[in-house]
């Protein structure tokens, strides 16, 4: 292995099975990738599980929360609006 003019490291081959080896390992890297990827997706996108089998009073809590986040982001926003225009 040496290292090219843009620091990247490159290997140098001396047989197909150096190859085919390398195909492999890379091959597996990417497949973790993807096993990772599609857990953060998952975790990013869907409620977790205490959540969906949380007490209706708990559910409601996390709206109204959520809620007044949302509220207090528009108010925010509506302020700076009024701040910054332009005249």
């Amino acid at each position: 292995m040496h290292i090219d003019h843009q620091n990247q490291p490159t290997e140098t081959f001396r047989s197909l099975s150096d190859i085919r080896l390398r195909k492999e390992v890379l091959l597996n890297e990417i497949q973790n990738d993807d096993k990772r990827i599609k857990i953060l997706w998952n975790d990013l996108f869907h409620a977790p599980k205490e959540m969906v089998s949380s007490t209706p009073s708990k559910r409601f809590s996390g709206l109204m929360s959520t809620g007044a986040g949302l509220f207090d982001g528009i108010i925010l926003g509506w302020k700076l609006y009024r701040k910054f225009k332009k005249k």
